[in-house]
């Protein structure tokens, strides 16, 4: 199966439809493409009214001991959380996995990733442990109130993760989210950036949860009001249209100073306007980067040393930010299919026929 068409379940990418985006990805279109990273899920459906999960990020692998990365953050609007921020701002490092979920488990996931260390990593937790953990609001499709994830579900997401293809749409943390007012959750993509005789991955992951539907706009073309007479959120919702939240997480092999990697960070931006949105008042947008190079720079005593790109060479890099955004974006939409959750709250999922239709 064409993983650029494809996720490993079989469920379409936006590529499947006939949409075309700019730049080259990486073998298999997403995050895992950058050397090192892997992706976990633990998703949560049951009953009317569960419908939420974890997703876990390791930068560097599960089995890495924790030697930090160079990390930049930015908010686009800071109605939302991200655990760890005020270090990275600091250091301009994290060490450890990243966790995403729902808004009220954002605890639980911090709490979560100490319990994973200190199984698997206790010398990392014994020394010193900021985890990352962030979230958006499933509260529409979720009973979010109702404490369904816990710390093994969190643990689950750190063991399960794996490189290579992986799912997207309604899976671990993304599983209640919507965007455009469509089904949406996760979603990611990649491209590869040539520096003089280098290659390197730049990978985006997303949960996306954001948007109203009139803002909808894929690769260019503007359909949000095309797309307009199937949207129950617009009577439900009791903050404006587009209120959400999206996490971004941005990944490279490349080697970065952390100022770079807000600057990279800062590109998302760019890449979810391209889908449309403008930023919701009631949005928390916030985006994290990380480069996986310069592995035992953070960790000397004495004197360290930083091999990186020259920052008049970083354009081609800030173009794959925005692009796999964009794309990782639409992914997130186009895997995914109707969901009905809470009190029959239902979502629709982006007509799929009718966005291949506009692109022939």
């Amino acid at each position: 199966m064409n993983p650029y068409l494809a996720t490993p379940a079989g469920k379409p990418r936006a590529r499947s439809l006939g949409i075309r985006f700019q730049g080259l990805p990486g073998e298999w279109n997403a995050i895992t493409d950058v050397p090192g990273v892997e992706v976990g899920y633990t998703t949560l459906i049951s009953g009317d009214d569960v419908r939420t999960g974890v997703t876990a990020i390791h930068p560097r692998g599960k089995r890495d001991h924790g030697a930090p990365v160079a990390a930049g953050f930015h908010s686009q609007n800071g109605n939302g959380e991200m655990t760890g921020v005020s270090w990275i701002n600091e250091s301009g490092t994290f060490a450890g996995p990243i966790a995403i979920t729902n808004t009220h488990a954002v605890g639980i996931a911090h709490a979560g990733i100490v319990a994973w260390a200190v199984r698997d990593h206790p010398v990392l937790a014994d020394t010193w442990l900021l985890p990352v953990a962030a979230e958006t609001w499933d509260g529409y499709l979720n009973d979010i109130n109702g404490h369904h994830v816990h710390e093994h579900h969190v643990v689950a997401a750190l063991d399960n993760a794996a490189t290579g293809p992986i799912e997207e749409g309604s899976v671990g943390g993304g599983t209640g989210m919507n965007c455009y007012h469509f089904k949406a959750g996760s979603g990611t993509a990649s491209r590869r950036v040539r520096h003089e005789s280098d290659s390197y991955t730049v990978g985006v992951f997303v949960q996306a949860n954001f948007g109203s539907r009139r803002e909808l706009t894929i690769a260019g073309v503007r359909l949000g009001t095309e797309l307009a007479d199937d949207d129950p959120m617009l009577d439900y919702m009791l903050a404006p249209p587009g209120a959400g939240s999206v996490i971004a997480i941005v990944a490279t092999d490349a080697p970065l100073l952390p100022h770079q990697c807000a600057a990279m960070a800062r590109r998302v931006t760019s890449g979810l306007a391209r889908t449309g949105t403008t930023g919701s008042h009631f949005s928390g947008d916030l985006f994290l980067a990380f480069s996986t190079a310069n592995e035992d720079a953070f960790t000397h005593t004495g004197y360290g040393s930083l091999r990186f790109v020259s920052w008049g060479e970083m354009d081609p890099f800030f173009d794959a930010v925005v692009q796999a955004t964009e794309e990782a974006v639409v992914n997130s939409l186009t895997a995914n299919e109707e969901m009905t959750g809470r009190a029959g709250h239902r979502t629709p999922a982006l007509p799929r026929e009718r966005v291949s239709q506009a692109f022939k």
